[in-house]
């Protein structure tokens, strides 16, 4: 379970263990998940990551920085074609002395475009992986808290545990969460005019109705959508300045979503779209994302502590519940502790071999 170098010769057929791979390659195992439809490769080990903190003792945010300098050829090898997609998600976990005291597991997040600094979707997942894979010293029935260190902070998870194996539904709670700003005028090109939110679940999220940029989003093209959005993300980098009360690193748009209009609380779900990174869609109903919604719910006066949201995904239908659980403060901004519920499921585990020789060893990538 580490990325590493080693020569091909083993047994099988004929007389090799396959596939082969370059002596100097790569050899990359992982173990492949899933939390409502958007994927998640799981490198559960990375030496070179877990040298430099060790060495150096960087934090998580330093290691992100560290990774993405000198490691980020893993992250196209496995993001990319021809190992991975467009839409593909991934996670290096950093266990042991390199994960922040009192964690069970530090996590790194990768996507197509480069590392995200929280990803409940794949809190979700890690918090089943670290629980089947004895990363928990002390597993409790019928749940287990796991404590998961992220770019952004400390979360939790709880997993059901029956002694054997992980279980669903998996929930976690975030890091504060909060409204940056509400009802901000943002020029979009070819669209005039928009009001947005800008909310904050762990990374930082633009938020309108599909309505105002002339669209539907349970209807219209996903295409139609994800261009749309992604106007909105550049529109709102150019024109709106972010702040984090902790780092500035963490001052950075991820992505836009556009919803349904539903924001004031209902028993029925509410459906949204998540185009984040470069035009990347979330096939789940997005973790940190419901977060951030939750805040700005909460923060209008549309929803009340411990009043559970359903969320659906438009490009799977699959579903997350939120609810804010605690009031706090986050800096100068009043704040919430947001619970996200969802499932997640094991698709299986795969070994990726590098060959020297190959052009395209590190992957490629196209729209």
């Amino acid at each position: 379970a580490e990325a590493e170098g080693g020569g091909g010769h083993g047994r099988g057929r004929a007389g090799r263990r396959l596939p082969p791979h370059s002596p100097a390659g790569l050899m990359l195992q992982t173990v492949e998940m899933h939390t409502g439809g958007e994927p998640l490769r799981i490198i559960p080990r990375l030496e070179a990551a877990e040298e430099a903190v060790a060495a150096r003792g960087l934090s998580l945010l330093s290691l992100r920085r560290e990774v993405a300098a000198t490691q980020d050829h893993v992250r196209r090898a496995l993001m990319h074609e021809p190992r991975g997609h467009a839409g593909m998600y991934g996670a290096v976990v950093v266990r042991g002395g390199a994960a922040a005291a009192g964690a069970d597991l530090a996590a790194l997040f990768l996507h197509g475009a480069g590392y995200s600094a929280m990803c409940g979707h794949a809190v979700m997942a890690l918090g089943r992986f670290a629980l089947d894979y004895g990363l928990v010293a002390a597993p409790s029935c019928p749940e287990t808290a796991v404590h998961l260190h992220c770019p952004c902070g400390p979360v939790t998870a709880f997993v059901p545990w029956d002694g054997h194996r992980s279980g669903n539904p998996v929930r976690f709670h975030s890091v504060p969460a909060y409204a940056a700003a509400t009802d901000v005028a943002i020029d979009v090109p070819g669209h005039g005019k928009v009001m947005i939110d800008v909310g904050y679940g762990g990374t930082f999220y633009a938020f309108l109705s599909a309505e105002q940029l002339g669209l539907d989003v349970c209807s219209s093209k996903t295409r139609d959508l994800v261009n749309a959005a992604s106007m909105v993300t550049e529109a709102v980098k150019q024109q709106f300045k972010l702040h984090h009360p902790v780092s500035e690193d963490l001052a950075f748009l991820y992505g836009t979503i556009l919803t349904d209009g539903k924001d004031a609380f209902s028993e029925e779900p509410t459906t949204n779209i998540c185009v984040f990174a470069d035009e990347q869609v979330d096939r789940s109903p997005t973790g940190s994302g419901v977060t951030a919604r939750i805040a700005l719910q909460y923060h209008k006066g549309l929803i009340q502590l411990n009043q559970t949201r359903t969320f659906r995904s438009s490009t799977t239908g699959s579903l997350f519940t939120g609810k804010a659980v605690k009031a706090t403060r986050f800096g100068d901004y009043n704040a919430v502790i947001v619970e996200v519920s969802g499932e997640a499921y094991y698709t299986g585990t795969a070994t990726f071999t590098v060959e020297e020789e190959d052009s395209l060893k590190y992957g490629f990538f196209f729209r």
